[in-house]
């Protein structure tokens, strides 16, 4: 028996790829499935189940084409009805596979098709489970992203986790190995460890939300502090509920080279967003006008589902020559399956044309500190409110990137404002949306606050509500 974490860190996403025997089970696969087949090929072993943990919000599986192209059975547990067909498995069934056997026990909670996956070895030992999203490392799966479809309020949903955490995972030996769907970075939880695999032991001493006194404890302990979560997500769940186009049909789509003349008349024609995803140390130089910076470099996908939001927007895009099907694929691990094509030779290919380009007004930190002891002035820090609260820039105010298309109607364009992150990459995406949108009011700061903290401008971790937004 083998198990293989194989980890997605722009998604902060686990999956798994379990042998044994000539047969093998693979969990919450990612979207581009070619990969699972060369290694089922390469270990000459047969992809028997396709484990689904329960329908995922922030990113699009791959069980679909998997299936298609292996003939393997996607499974899920109690209470999971997707528009195409599934091997639904009950509480506590056994599933079989080589030598070892795989047991399905429901968790709901997270959503109310959550299911975990305890593995046992050819001995009859627990030995590993694969816990999806309702147990974390440090965390637990948040309870509000199903209220709508399990018509509950997400105190309801939480108790329900409370009940599957104390009744079917507590009870399992200390030595259980936890490999959960997520890892910190992802928007499923909030107090995720940067570890990806850990001991279901350490776990019981030292995740908050199994150290809960009773239930009404663990209800407001996981509840608490929830941010709302992207507006991607519902998108997602749909997709992998109902079905999408094949990954093949949207890369050969997305993979269309076009002259800077037929990428001026598609953006023209369809109305399309261009996103260009090279890094801000790039963009802010010269880009294509109206375009939005977002990096391939940081974390790419969930910044689209959080800035564009809509999965139908048709997408055109400008990246580093080589880079295309590697965008293509992350945008379509999140769903984002309307590439139209992309700029044949990048920004260059554009600039070469002699049409109009665009650049932001990056100034350095330095030239801020100046600035900012000679006069009064508006810093605008895009930030998470955590990173804020640690410490900010004093009368600085808290705007968060996530929220841009809230607080963005909030700016007025005759009053002139500075804009930073921590280091670059989130401002940059702030300052390329501003732009599309017609503002031309601001500076953004080369460097973020890691710049900033090594000038003299006087820094606090006090807030004051009429900065926060």
């Amino acid at each position: 028996m083998k198990i293989e974490q194989i980890y997605t860190g722009c998604l902060a996403q686990g999956a798994y790829y379990i042998t044994s025997g000539n047969e093998a089970v693979i969990i919450d696969p990612l979207r581009e499935v070619q990969p699972y087949i060369d290694r089922l090929n390469k270990d000459g072993v047969k992809l028997k189940y396709i484990l689904e943990t329960h329908f995922h919000a922030d990113f699009v599986s791959g069980h679909l084409d998997l299936s298609r192209k292996t003939g393997a059975a996607i499974v899920y547990g109690p209470n999971a009805k997707p528009d195409f067909e599934i091997l639904r498995a009950e509480d506590g069934q056994i599933l079989e596979f080589g030598n070892v056997k795989m047991k399905l026990l429901h968790t709901p909670g997270h959503t109310m098709e959550s299911t975990c996956y305890l593995l046992i070895d050819e001995n009859g030992k627990d030995q590993a489970l694969f816990s999806g999203d309702t147990l974390f490392l440090g965390d637990v799966g948040r309870p509000d992203l199903a209220q709508k479809a399990a018509n509950m309020t997400q105190e309801d949903l939480a108790g329900l986790l409370y009940e599957s955490l104390m009744n079917k995972i507590m009870p399992l030996s200390d030595d259980v190995t936890v490999y959960p769907a997520h890892g910190a970075g992802s928007a499923c939880g909030k107090n995720m460890m940067k570890e990806t695999v850990d001991s279901l032991g350490n776990q019981k001493k030292m995740n908050y939300a199994l150290r809960q006194p009773d239930k009404a404890s663990f209800i407001k302990a996981v509840t608490d502090g929830l941010t709302p979560p992207p507006s991607y997500f519902g998108l997602n769940v749909m997709m992998n509920k109902k079905g999408y186009r094949s990954f093949d049909d949207v890369m050969e789509k997305g993979k269309r080279a076009l002259s800077a003349e037929e990428f001026e008349a598609a953006v023209e024609v369809t109305g399309a967003v261009v996103l260009d995803t090279r890094s801000n140390n790039e963009f802010w130089k010269g880009f294509v006008p109206r375009s939005v910076n977002i990096g391939i470099s940081g974390d790419f996908a969930p910044w689209v589902g959080a800035m564009i939001a809509d999965v139908s927007q048709p997408i055109l895009l400008v990246c580093e020559p080589g880079k295309e099907e590697e965008v293509i694929t992350r945008l379509s691990r999140v769903g984002f399956d309307n590439v139209l094509g992309y700029l044949n030779g990048g920004y260059e290919t554009w600039k070469k044309s002699g049409k109009e380009s665009d650049s932001v007004n990056r100034i350095s930190a330095q030239q801020f500190a100046d600035k900012f002891a000679a006069e009064k002035i508006k810093v605008i820090d895009v930030r998470k409110e955590s990173e804020y609260a640690a410490e900010h820039v004093e009368d600085a105010y808290s705007k968060p990137l996530q929220y841009i298309n809230d607080w963005i109607k909030d700016i007025n364009p005759d009053e002139h404002f500075f804009i930073h992150c921590a280091a670059g990459y989130r401002s940059m995406i702030a300052a390329s949306i501003l732009q599309a949108r017609g503002y031309r009011n601001f500076s953004e700061i080369e460097g973020g606050f890691k710049s900033i903290s090594e000038t003299s401008i006087p820094k606090t971790d006090y807030i004051c509500q009429s900065k926060v937004y």
